[in-house]
């Protein structure tokens, strides 16, 4: 059996690759596949205590299936708006973004 907090660690350092790539990345499709990291991260940790806390018991997994359900949701909104914008600006890079204040 797998030690918990070998998931701890994996979790952890996929939360923080999603946040640095969130941070550093100027591209749109680059900035949605870290916030998707992000929340597989967070899905981890809610299969993760659930093992550790209620080991007989399905919540953690019940959690974890519907925030996949709302992560593809969310990434199948954030595509389309991303489709637009480069319709529109021939370009999925943030600054172009930024040119719609003026």
């Amino acid at each position: 059996m797998i030690p918990v907090e070998y998931f701890f660690v994996l979790s952890a350092l996929l939360f923080f690759i999603g946040v640095f790539g969130f941070v550093t990345r100027r591209n749109l499709v680059a900035m949605l596949i870290s916030i998707e990291l992000v929340l597989n991260s967070v899905d981890i940790n809610f299969a993760v205590f659930n093992r550790l806390l209620y080991p007989g018991q399905l919540e953690g997994f019940f959690f974890t299936l519907f925030s996949i359900g709302v992560s593809a949701a969310e990434t199948a909104v954030a595509l389309a708006i991303i489709i637009n914008v480069y319709r529109n600006f021939k370009s999925d890079q943030v600054n172009a973004i930024e040119e719609m204040k003026n």
